[in-house]
């Protein structure tokens, strides 16, 4: 099998790749209040951080406002490649009309299908030899990576005869087909963790409800609280110096929009700030833009970023609550409607977050309630661990196939 090495401006010359560009640059960050419900995706670089674009989570435009920018369109089918801050990232396009609008921080790649196989750029861009010359690149643009459209067409990446890419596509997607069919059912038993939420705490219609009367409009027998009152605020800042070597980051950039798993994380070696240390089952939420709706349990401890709360159950019995409530719709919609304008950016009012009502139903309830939220948590970190050892898997088989060691 003969694979060889070319530049990425090679193959544009060849017309493999028939257009690449990145986001827009001509508008500033779009607000809290620009974004609709039915619109125009705009696609940010942790959106691809799965591999998929979920565009259903993603934020969106009016098209009469993306209407009247001039690049950054993206159409199904197309690579993208994060290229600025959070670099590496990588997925495919799904379709969508009229088309995907994309951050800067986002080059879209366009294919002739007859010489280059999507899928098959795709896993180059995923090797781990190209994301090494990828990083190196983005390490000589100062302490936020960036590599912009000139540089990437200098970068090297693999190349085959469209049927040996084929057949290197077909050895890999199983492992992107189990990959892709668990994040599918963590989307879908959070949603049956929302549902349930909203049915007993939001409609109070929870077991029973129809025999319990309304006392100043919540249920006989239930409490008043705040958020305050059931966790703990969590400021443990460690310095670099003090870094284990164990230790994980979960940046913001690894915060998903709209998943309360929160499954990915980087190696805290190399990081040049303090940060703040939270433990497994601690809750973290991106304060920044929080219209963006970041927010999720951590799957083991590790180190995040100052501009992320981290809330701590003080009782575990109330752990699922907390949960649900603070990835609510409602939580991150009072989050985004009451930020305090920053120097750079708008920030979550934690003030305003520490009196969000957590209503205290009796203890029957709330056990009834955690049997049938905890297992759901459960079970999607039990899919988002094997998800991270199916990609280290695939990451291992790639580069044997990348460089002919595998024969397909």
């Amino acid at each position: 099998m003969s694979v060889s090495t070319v530049t990425i401006g090679e193959l544009e010359k060849a017309g493999a790749i028939l257009a690449l560009q990145d986001g827009n640059h001509g508008e500033k960050h779009p607000k809290a209040n620009d974004y609709v419900d039915d619109g125009v995706p705009f696609v940010m670089a942790s959106d691809l951080r799965s591999g998929y674009v979920d565009v259903s989570g993603a934020k969106k435009l009016p098209q009469s406002i993306t209407d009247r920018l001039r690049i950054g369109f993206s159409q199904g089918g197309d690579v993208l490649l994060s290229h600025k801050g959070s670099v590496g990232y990588v997925a495919i396009a799904p379709n969508h009309d009229p088309y995907l609008m994309l951050t800067p921080q986002v080059t879209y790649y366009r294919v002739n299908e007859g010489k280059l196989s999507r899928e098959f750029l795709r896993y180059a861009f995923l090797d781990p030899m190209f994301q090494k010359r990828l990083a190196s690149a983005a390490g000589q643009q100062g302490t936020r990576g960036y590599v912009g459209i000139r540089a990437q067409r200098h970068l090297q990446v693999s190349f085959c005869d469209i049927n040996v890419q084929r057949r290197i596509v077909e050895a890999v997607k199983p492992y992107d087909d189990l990959i892709e069919n668990n994040l599918r059912r963590i989307a879908l038993l959070e949603e049956a963790a929302r549902l349930i939420y909203r049915e007993w705490f939001v409609d109070l219609r929870f077991p029973g409800h129809e025999h319990v009367p309304l006392i100043d409009g919540l249920p006989e027998g239930w409490e008043r609280r705040t958020l305050d009152d059931v966790v703990d605020v969590v400021k443990d800042t460690v310095k670099p110096a003090h870094f284990a070597n164990d230790d994980i980051h979960v940046g913001l950039e690894h915060i998903p929009r709209r998943s309360f798993t929160l499954s990915d994380w980087e190696p805290a070696e190399g990081l040049a700030s303090g940060k703040t240390r939270f433990a497994e089952g601690d809750i973290l939420f991106c304060k920044i833009r929080p219209y963006f709706h970041k927010v999720g349990f951590a799957l083991r401890s590790g180190l995040t970023s100052s501009d992320a709360i981290v809330w701590r159950a003080k009782k575990s019995e109330d752990w699922p609550l907390v949960v649900c409530v603070t990835s609510s719709d409602h939580f991150v919609a009072v989050a985004s409607k009451t930020v305090r304008e920053g120097s750079k950016m708008p920030r979550a009012d934690e003030k305003v977050l520490r009196g969000y009502f957590v209503p205290k139903p009796p203890e029957g309830l709330l056990s009834v309630f955690n049997d049938a939220v905890l297992p759901i948590t459960q079970q999607c970190k039990s899919l988002a661990l094997q998800n991270r050892a199916l990609v280290q898997a695939r990451d291992l088989l790639l580069p044997r196939l990348m460089n002919g060691e595998i024969a397909v």
